[in-house]
């Protein structure tokens, strides 16, 4: 076993009261997730209701139901509510990436607890490539916004380690409308600029919810704008900020860019 790996399949949990679950959980609060092990709810009270289950509820139907033979990359797993329903659907291998170790404990104490066997390691989004691995399947859920780099991150994902299907998310603010956009405009034409259907990434240079990660609010075009920058083609829509994306190649002339790692003089 890899290190920062879950032990699910070893059932490192016996079978225990629901209290001494509650416990456990409280233990590792604050959840975001709010997720049902074995009748204990890990966020009972999220702000946002039932999440991610209710989310989760508008876009199942769109990823198959038997990912028998399946590999399944859940990057910014948090608590690791996709992980667990992954899994759940037969994928041959799960591995969940996340860079905060609250989040990483979590998921793994709900894998043990599920029984499911599920890897989960401390790696983040700017440093997949290390994986040297595709995966049938990425999620890419409630990222993007907490990202100081965001296209750097589709970037990399399209280049290291998405093999056909993308699932992404991300908080949207603006217009939800799309405008077709030219392909080119003169220097003079600045009028587009200003419509709402234009794609429009909002900077957030303080916090936003009180969170001081959130650092870019997208409308609805500039996601699905970034997403076919970075050579993914979205084929579906289930959900107002949820897109069911494949993996094209990408425009010509786009590709993560990497600094140099050279001394500076």
């Amino acid at each position: 076993m890899q290190p920062g790996s879950s032990a699910g399949a070893m059932n490192l949990i016996e079978p225990t009261s629901p209290e001494d679950i509650r416990r456990r959980a409280e233990a590792l609060g604050p959840w975001f997730h709010n997720i049902e092990l074995r009748g204990v709810w890990t966020a009972p009270n999220h702000f946002l209701g039932n999440y991610p289950a209710v989310k989760w509820r508008a876009f199942a139907d769109e990823i198959p139901k038997d990912l028998t033979g399946k590999t399944v990359l859940d990057i910014g797993c948090n608590g690791g509510f996709y992980s667990l329903e992954m899994k759940k659907r037969g994928a041959d291998r799960v591995l969940g990436i996340d860079f905060d170790e609250d989040y990483l404990a979590q998921a793994r104490f709900a894998a043990d607890v599920t029984g499911l066997d599920i890897e989960f390691r401390k790696l983040s989004v700017y440093d997949v490539g290390a994986l040297q691995e595709r995966f049938d399947v990425v999620l890419f859920m409630g990222v993007l916004y907490h990202l100081r780099h965001p296209l750097l991150a589709l970037d990399l994902i399209h280049d290291h380690v998405a093999k056909d299907m993308l699932v992404f998310q991300s908080m949207q603010r603006g217009s939800p409308e799309v405008d077709e956009v030219a392909e080119n405009y003169t220097f003079w034409e600045t009028a587009h600029f200003e419509r709402p259907g234009y794609p429009k990434l909002h900077f957030i240079e303080h916090r936003y919810a009180d969170d001081p990660t959130n650092w870019w609010a997208p409308n609805a075009a500039c996601a699905e704008a970034m997403l076919r920058s970075s050579g993914f083609e979205i084929v579906g829509h289930p959900e107002s900020e949820v897109y069911i994306c494949r993996r094209t190649e990408a425009p010509h002339g786009t590709s993560a860019v990497y600094p140099s790692r050279g001394a500076c003089p």
